[in-house]
């Protein structure tokens, strides 16, 4: 059974940097994606990043795109997620999923879509202040 453990959410001002992690157990890394998405108070889910472990291909959503680097260390069974110039916009509970995949690569616009998912993290909340 997959397991994801998440850490690294905190408090942090606007401009400042935050580092979430997402450590798998269970998990098939060479046939396997790991997504990122977060949800506000009173909002929906969204999306944000992406990377497929067996190729290392990622994708970002276009409100993160250039601040937030996802990556992964396969070796350790960890995804990260690394939150540059942060804006009380992104003030959030963080997510990280996983799913199997059975030769095609996730991407923002199929996350979106994606109806099952192997595992889910207990989730980080990231608050940053104005």
């Amino acid at each position: 059974e997959v397991q994801l453990v998440e850490s690294g959410g905190g408090l942090v001002q606007a401009g400042g940097s935050l580092r979430l992690s997402c450590v798998a157990s269970g998990l098939d890394f060479d046939n396997s994606a790991i997504a990122w998405f977060r949800q506000a108070p009173g909002k929906e889910r969204e999306a944000v990043s992406c990377i497929n472990l067996s190729d290392g291909s990622m994708d970002y959503a276009d409100s993160v795109k250039g601040r937030f680097t996802i990556s992964s260390d396969n070796a350790k069974n960890t995804v990260y997620l690394e939150m540059n110039s942060l804006k009380p916009e992104d003030t959030a509970v963080y997510y990280c999923a996983a799913v199997r995949t059975w030769g095609y690569r996730l991407t923002i616009s199929t996350m979106t879509k994606l109806q099952r998912w192997d595992s889910w993290g207990q989730g980080a909340l990231v608050t940053v202040s104005s």
